[in-house]
């Protein structure tokens, strides 16, 4: 893949930091050039990008876009495009993940984490559908395995995650047979960034581990050989979700 028009354009969002950048940065390393969605951090998005840049100029570029708005998805849709004329794999990485207790509920919440976890992807995955489609591509979702089994305290958070796995079966419908459509859902890989102190969050991880049958945390480098594998290898799979959670879910029951 030495000529720019040979090479395949990967479109992540939620691509500047965490396992959307793991994930970026396999399918660089592996010879795709890269547009990296982001909202906030900027900083973290252009460091990525030189990055990439200084291992093979004009291999990667960022964009800003909050995907709760449809206006900023489509701008962002036609920027990916106009970059390389085209788009051959859009990963839905980017998710807000914060609590809401029931009863505590607002509309706002409901809109800020129902538009950034599933609107701005599935608006995003409309506005890239002829090009994904002439190039014979796909889609990649990354959603939850709280998906199944719902996490207490985040209701809405875990509704917006089951909604993605939905997306990730009523699209594959809607693009096949040309665009092959799957998801991923991730199980304990990186413990969430709050303000807890170092002795709970120690609690919390042992209590998270007993219920993981491989007595580990996963690692981002693990969601993005998924990622590949979907991408690349699994051909004749669409409309699916894999866990990547260590044996902590048994069919659809979550165990803890």
């Amino acid at each position: 893949m030495s000529d720019t028009n040979d090479r395949k354009i990967l479109l992540i969002t939620g691509a500047a930091r965490r396992i959307g950048a793991a994930i970026a940065s396999l399918f660089h390393a592996r010879g795709y050039d890269v547009v990296i969605h982001f909202n906030q951090s900027e900083q973290q998005a252009q460091a990525l990008v030189e990055c990439f840049n200084a291992q093979r100029p004009d291999s990667a570029c960022c964009l800003q876009a909050d995907l709760v708005a449809v206006s900023q998805v489509q701008a962002l849709a036609a920027a990916a495009l106009a970059w390389r004329g085209g788009i051959d794999v859009l990963i839905n990485n980017a998710s807000r993940f914060y609590p809401g207790t029931l009863g505590s509920v607002d509309e706002a919440t409901w809109e800020d984490l129902l538009g950034s976890n599933l609107k701005g992807g599935f608006f995003l995955s409309q506005a890239l559908a002829p090009s994904l489609r002439e190039r014979q591509g796909c889609i990649i979702n990354l959603t939850d395995i709280h998906a199944d089994g719902g996490l207490k305290n985040y209701p809405v958070y875990s509704i917006a995650k089951a909604s993605v796995k939905m997306m990730t079966k009523a699209l594959a419908r809607e693009l096949a047979p040309l665009v092959r459509v799957n998801g991923i859902s991730p199980g304990a890989i990186l413990w969430p960034e709050d303000d807890q102190s170092e002795k709970e969050q120690s609690e919390a991880q042992r209590a998270v581990l007993r219920d993981i049958a491989l007595q580990r945390m996963g690692t981002a480098q693990e969601i993005a050989t998924t990622a590949w594998y979907l991408a690349e290898e699994a051909l004749y799979s669409t409309g699916q979700t894999i866990r990547v959670d260590g044996g902590r879910t048994q069919g659809n029951s979550l165990l803890s």
